[in-house]
């Protein structure tokens, strides 16, 4: 009962009046996941109101305002950028557009919720993140909406893992078979499609974060693209593996043509031998241990999750002989940040609040002056698109290209 109640909530959330000083979005395209991603998240948040939406068609944008209650509706996306009522401005364009409208955004000075990956490429990535006006006093707020770094349970996940300890990590996600098509932006090259720029997104992250650093090279970048001379050059399906400082390796697998039933993105991590001081054995023996942290429900930690934390533990002679061997597991969940604990103890939240609201709530926060307990800094939206070009490098596709825009 309590999935359904939280799952149910989710979708249909507290809404509380709107404050005399909300932060208006306009809305840059008609696209299918800003209803999941802000306008279902902006019903609950008393500072955040959704006022326009500008579409390449104007009957498909009419429609759509209707549909999501948006009074303002404007003919092209300069309007909304020219429009002196909007605060901010969300763009959940294809890939390839994401670049020009998120400079012309700032250049307006509105703030930018920017959906992932940020841009095409790290050309645009350095362009982009270090435009001067970002620079300035009370300047536009930029934010790539990771959303999924924003829930508490990749905030626990994220604080059980020492960089220093990591040998190895794995991590993968999918889109089964029939929620994807060739017809879909995903596979447009011009457009910047491809699984890395899709679900591996989230994969490549999770690599980067948990060892603290960016790769020093991908050993490995093995694709999967049709064959059509038109689809060519964006890969369905990808498994690259990378090495990090430290020595270990990260593996990240997606694919958007993937078994037919769902299944949650997941990431396991396997920490390196360590010994275990244990003053009950005797002469010549020692006890070692190497953990295996696997986060179940990478992307989505609202619907279902699970951190199960085991520990593989061996007692060995000096001359390497395994004595005993015995494994123990536990898992933890958090949906709360009261479930994270530590010093996350005390942020806000509710069970039902997806990693969007969260994400809005810090989005919110920068944009007011307030103190952001979480946030994703531009350099560290820089480092994604170098380990993103990296792997486009090794596989053979190469990067996506880069706008003409200037």
């Amino acid at each position: 009962m309590a999935l359904v109640s939280r799952i149910w909530q989710c979708f249909n959330p507290p809404t509380p009046p709107k404050s005399s000083d909300a932060i208006r979005f306009g809305v840059l395209g008609a696209a299918g996941i800003a209803p999941l991603a802000l306008f279902n998240p902006a019903k609950s948040h008393p500072e955040v109101i959704i006022q326009a939406i500008s579409a390449r068609d104007r009957k498909k944008a009419e429609a759509y305002a209707k549909s999501h209650g948006i009074p303002d509706i404007k003919d092209t996306y300069q309007e909304i950028l020219d429009d002196p009522n909007i605060d901010a401005i969300f763009i959940p364009l294809p890939n390839g557009l994401h670049f020009e409208w998120a400079v012309r955004a700032i250049r307006a000075g509105k703030h930018v919720l920017l959906e992932k990956p940020s841009v095409s490429n790290s050309t645009e990535a350095e362009i982009l993140f270090n435009l001067p006006e970002l620079d300035q006093p009370n300047g536009p707020v930029l934010l790539e909406a990771f959303h999924s770094r924003f829930h508490p349970s990749w905030a626990l996940f994220h604080s059980l893992v020492d960089p220093t300890e990591i040998e190895h990590i794995e991590t993968r996600s999918m889109i089964p078979w029939w929620a994807s098509s060739k017809d879909q932006i995903h596979f447009n090259y011009n457009l910047s499609g491809g699984s890395i720029m899709a679900m591996g997104t989230y994969n490549f992250a999770a690599l980067r974060l948990l060892f603290g650093e960016t790769p020093e090279e991908c050993l490995s970048c093995d694709v999967k693209s049709y064959t059509d001379g038109i689809h060519d050059k964006c890969d369905y399906e990808v498994k690259a593996t990378l090495r990090f400082p430290n020595g270990g390796t990260g593996v990240a697998s997606t694919t958007l043509m993937g078994e037919t039933i769902i299944k949650p993105s997941w990431v396991v991590v396997t920490t390196k031998k360590a010994i275990i001081p244990n003053s009950s054995l005797p002469a010549g023996q020692q006890q070692y241990q190497r953990r295996e942290l696997t986060l179940q429900g990478l992307v989505h930690g609202v619907f279902w999750h699970r951190i199960d934390i085991k520990e593989i533990n061996e007692i060995c002679t000096n001359e390497g002989a395994v004595v005993k061997k015995w494994e123990k597991t536990t898992s933890r969940k958090a949906y709360t940040w009261e479930e994270a604990g530590g010093e996350f103890a005390d942020l806000p939240g509710e069970v039902h609040w997806m990693s969007y609201r969260h994400q809005l709530e810090q989005f919110v926060n920068k944009v007011k002056g307030r103190k952001t307990q979480q946030w994703i800094e531009r350099e560290d939206s820089i480092a994604q698109m170098k380990m993103i070009d990296m792997a486009y490098e090794k596989s053979g596709l190469g990067p996506r290209p880069t706008s003409s825009f200037r």
